[in-house]
Order: C-alpha cells, then sequence, then structure tokens
C-alpha cells in the first residue's frame, strides 16, 4: 500500500533541522549495509525523538530496539546532568555497530546497550524512567508495555513506534501476524485509563503516551 505521501515527507525533511555529521554517517552506513535498512527511525522522526526529550530532559531513558544506534544517540541530547540512556538489542551484530556508534558521539559514558532478550534484561533493571521508547518485535508490545509502565513515573512518557506498520492496520481485514499485534496495542493503550495518548502519523506512526 502508497500510503505516504513521498512529496510531503521530502518536504517534511527539507524544513527540518539537518542531521549532524554523526547521525549522517550512521544513516548512510544502515542504509547501504543493514539487511533492514528501513528500520532506521531516519532524518526527520530522530529530530522528533531529539526534541521529546530536550523538552522532557530526561534522567533516566529505557530504548527497546537498539538496531544501530541511531534512536538511542537522539534520545540521549536531552539528558540532565548524570543522566543515563539504556538501550536494549537482540542482535549482538547490531548492538556491536551500535556500540561502535556510540562511541563517536557526545554521549559514549552516558548510553548502555544491553545485548539479549529485552524482556529478560527489563527484569534486572531497577530503575525509575521518565522516557520510553519502544522500537522492537511488534508481536511483544504490549508485553513491553506492561512491563515498563509500573516503572515509568508519574508525568512520564512512552513512545512506541510503527503503530500504522506501513499502512497495514488500515486495512481490513487485517492480515499478517505484525498488523494484528500493532492494531491489538493500539486498542490496549486506548482502553487504558492509566495513560493518555496521541497517535501521530509521522512516518509509520508513533504513539505518544504520558502516564497519569
Amino acid at each position: 500500500m502508497e500510503w505516504i505521501n513521498a512529496k510531503a515527507v521530502d518536504y517534511s525533511a527539507a524544513f527540518s533541522s539537518p542531521e549532524d555529521e554523526l547521525l549522517g554517517e550512521i544513516s548512510a552506513h544502515t542504509l547501504a549495509n543493514h539487511p533492514e535498512p528501513g528500520m532506521l527511525s531516519g532524518h526527520v522522526q530522530g529530530k522528533f525523538l531529539q526534541m521529546v526529550s530536550c523538552m522532557i530532559r530526561p534522567l533516566r531513558v529505557l530504548e527497546i530496539g537498539t538496531m544501530t544506534g541511531y534512536s538511542a544517540i537522539c534520545l540521549a541530547e536531552g539528558l540532565q546532568d548524570g543522566g543515563m540512556l539504556h538501550s536494549l538489542e537482540l542482535r549482538e551484530k547490531d548492538a556491536e555497530q551500535a556500540r561502535a556508534h556510540v562511541s563517536k558521539s557526545r554521549f559514549p559514558d552516558r548510553i548502555i546497550v544491553h545485548t539479549g532478550e529485552a524482556l529478560s534484561i527489563l527484569e534486572t533493571l531497577q530503575e525509575t524512567w521518565d522516557l520510553v521508547f519502544i522500537d522492537a518485535d511488534k508481536v511483544s508490545y504490549i508485553r513491553y508495555y506492561e512491563m515498563v509502565l509500573p516503572t515509568l513515573r508519574s508525568g512520564g512518557f512512552i513512545l512506541a513506534d510503527n503503530v500504522l506498520f506501513h499502512g497495514q492496520v488500515l486495512e481490513d481485514p487485517l492480515t499478517g501476524k505484525n498488523a494484528r499485534a500493532i492494531q491489538a496495542f493500539n486498542e490496549w493503550v486506548r482502553s487504558d485509563p492509566r495513560v493518555e495518548h496521541v497517535l501521530l502519523t509521522l512516518r509509520d506512526g508513533l504513539m505518544l503516551i504520558r502516564k497519569k
């Protein structure tokens, strides 16, 4: 389904602050070498993540799904002094690449990339989160959400990526396990009285969720 206007996407990028040199390098390297380059947050979404972080000024940030480190570096931009970002990545190759990119950033000692199953790692992290970014396997979104929400501070934020899932959530009937999982997640959040939320039509869809 061609559901995003390519000219509007290009226009948005043209009128957004440009990537810095390192983010541009990460983007180019990922697009040229990664088997699934479409998973990269990219310029406009990365700038949005950076802006949200700078508005919130978090002390503790959690990212579920590191890929090559692009979004982690964006999210680290607004960290308070003494703040830390924990990023969880299943695939060792991606985690190694992300660590290499983080080492070149302004935040080499403030971003920790963990490797392994996210649900298992989450059990070991004794933190209260200010900002959480969920961008991992879609069938586990509800589990991630329910695991992190109790450890999110009141007034804290969750950002969930791919909540339009390539436009497949707009189809009737829904096909594919990922589209069905994302639809279930969206409905789960909509019915949750503990939060308020807005679904943004940015890139592949972002859900911004605030814990009451």
